[in-house]
């Protein structure tokens, strides 16, 4: 679509103009992988698979090779074709954070460690508008330099988008850095209109996710040049400040600046898993309680209660049924959870389902010191667990998560035993 005679709302000049690298480690943890085993990740069709020894287990990551056959991230072991030039590996979650760590020296030593972000293992920023110039004749120079810095030292390929914030950046990435032939690419505030303003589905954007795309497409606003040009003050009525944002965005408009520290305002205690193997109804309430068990355990080291609590498991044909409620005196007790969780997932839930993934979240904290007590409750009882929750506690800080187990962590539905000693939820 072409926008002929459009009257900009914002004046770019009064922007912010920065110089940001936006940088991608290609398909990084198949790349190493590959590298590991003396392969070349452009020829060669590899997965890394969660358990190589369980038929259901995730595809974490695939060579491009291999996603030409179908098989990308998320995909199952059993939906990758049993041949004999495709190579399926656990995860070395150790060695991908090596990796990670020797490039993100690469990069420090052209930026301050103000100016730098890790976004993901795989993925960084780095602020160059003031740095560029001892390196490089330009920012798009410097990104070639770092690129065949990072390819001499580890021989992992990255893409790099270029923009005046850290948006633009980033969209220049995702959507175009990865597909150029030199893996660089560069869009400016001038670039908008002609290289954002097309893109659809809305979701293909960053930050706008299918629900809100749904909700969007409601209103008649299909691409990214739609939203640009719808109404902001409907926008704002509709979905609040991230209606704002999102007008800004599709303008090319970002005021993020690295150097200046995100402070959490919200922060939650999450913990989320896939499944590997089918899950009766019955089976999830293991997992629940010991999902519940460790945030519960993150929580009281915080020495914070929670009032509200969310949960969610998701069905192997992917119905989600998600509940939040809310405790309004606040509890650290796993006990005190757990029987919320399950009173709520039994009302909302298919007894009859396939269960694939379960997810555990706690929000909205208020310190533990301002516990109060019911006249109602047994004092000395209540005393009681809390010492025997702090002698757990310590426990586990000292000799790990299955220093203290309940007994239903020892049934076949458990996966306690498989997560421990793992890194970001698999193999070192």
């Amino acid at each position: 679509m072409f926008y002929i005679g459009v009257i900009f709302m914002y004046d770019y000049s009064v922007c912010p103009h920065y110089d940001i690298l936006c940088i991608d480690l290609k398909s990084f943890f198949a790349s190493v992988s590959c590298r590991l085993k003396g392969l070349d990740p452009k020829t060669t069709k590899l997965a890394v698979v969660g358990d190589t020894k369980s038929i259901g287990s995730v595809v974490l990551a695939a060579t491009p090779e291999l996603k030409k056959l179908g098989i990308k991230t998320g995909s199952r072991l059993f939906e990758i074709p049993a041949r004999s030039d495709i190579y399926i590996i656990n995860p070395s979650m150790k060695i991908y954070l090596d990796y990670s760590m020797r490039i993100t020296e690469i990069a420090l030593k052209y930026v301050a460690p103000e100016d730098f972000h890790q976004y993901s293992v795989d993925e960084f920023f780095m602020d160059v508008t003031h740095s560029y110039k001892l390196f490089a004749a330009s920012p798009r120079e410097l990104a070639k330099k770092i690129k065949d810095e990072i390819y001499e030292t580890t021989l992992i390929e990255c893409a790099v988008g270029i923009g005046d914030n850290l948006l633009l950046s980033k969209v220049a990435l995702d959507l175009e850095a990865k597909h150029m032939p030199d893996g660089i690419t560069e869009w400016r505030y001038k670039d908008v209109v002609e290289k954002m303003w097309h893109i659809k589905p809305l979701s293909k954007f960053w930050g706008i996710n299918k629900k809100s795309e749904k909700k969007l497409n409601q209103r008649g606003i299909f691409n990214i040049g739609d939203l640009a040009n719808y109404p902001h003050e409907y926008l704002k009525r509709d979905f609040g400040i991230i209606g704002v944002d999102w007008h800004l965005h599709a303008n090319g408009i970002d005021f993020s600046k690295i150097s200046e520290k995100h402070k959490v305002h919200s922060p939650s205690i999450a913990k989320s898993q896939i499944l590997m193997r089918d899950y009766k109804f019955s089976e999830t309430y293991v997992v629940l309680f010991e999902h519940v068990d460790e945030v519960t355990h993150r929580l009281r080291l915080m020495k914070q209660l929670v009032r509200t609590v969310q949960f969610s498991v998701g069905t192997k044909d992917g119905h989600i049924y998600r509940k939040q409620f809310t405790i309004k005196e606040g509890t650290n007790s796993e006990d005190i959870i757990i029987k919320h969780v399950w009173q709520h997932l039994k009302q909302i839930a298919d007894p009859y389902a396939l269960y694939r993934t379960i997810s555990v979240t706690l929000t909205n904290f208020i310190p533990d010191s301002q516990k109060q007590v019911s006249l109602f409750q047994d004092v000395d009882k209540m005393l009681k667990e809390e010492a025997l929750m702090k002698t757990i506690d310590a426990l586990k800080v000292k000799y790990g998560q299955l220093s203290v187990m309940r007994a239903i962590s020892c049934t076949e539905a458990s996966t306690l035993k498989l997560r421990e000693g793992l890194i970001a939820g698999h193999k070192r």
